[in-house]
C-alpha cells in the first residue's frame, strides 16, 4: 500500500503516527514537510480530501499565526493556504495519505481509519 506521511520529527503526534503506520506493517514515504512543503494545490487537495477546511488545518498555537494576523476575523481560506505554503510551520501535522483516504492524524490513532 502506498502511504505518505507529511512528518515533523520533532512532533510527538507525528512520531506516534509514523510508529503506528510501521507497527501495522507498512513503510511509508516520509516527507519532512518543513524542508519540502507541499504545493498550494497539493495542500488544498489534502485538506479537502480529509474533509476539512483550511482553518482546521492551520496551527493556531504557532506564534506566527497571530504575528501574521491570521487570527483576525474575516481571514479567507485562500489567505490561510498562502500563509501555510509560505510558512510550512503553520501546517497542522501530520497529514497521512493512503489509497483509503487522507487524514489529519490528531490524535495519532486516526491513522488507523485509512490503513
Amino acid at each position: 500500500m502506498n502511504i505518505t506521511i507529511y512528518h515533523n520529527p520533532r512532533c510527538g503526534t507525528s512520531r506516534n503516527t509514523l510508529a503506528a503506520i510501521r507497527d501495522a506493517g507498512h513503510e511509508p514515504e516520509v516527507i519532512d514537510y518543513l524542508a519540502n512543503p507541499p504545493s498550494r494545490e497539493r495542500l488544498a487537495g489534502m485538506i479537502a480530501d480529509a474533509g476539512l477546511q483550511p482553518r482546521d488545518a492551520v496551527r493556531r498555537k504557532e506564534a506566527l499565526f497571530a504575528e501574521l494576523g491570521l487570527d483576525r476575523p474575516g481571514v479567507t481560506d485562500a489567505a490561510l493556504l498562502e500563509a501555510m505554503v509560505a510558512h510550512p510551520i503553520l501546517i497542522e501535522r501530520p497529514f497521512v495519505v493512503t489509497p483509503k483516504g487522507v487524514r489529519l492524524c490528531r490524535p495519532f490513532e486516526r491513522v488507523r481509519e485509512i490503513l
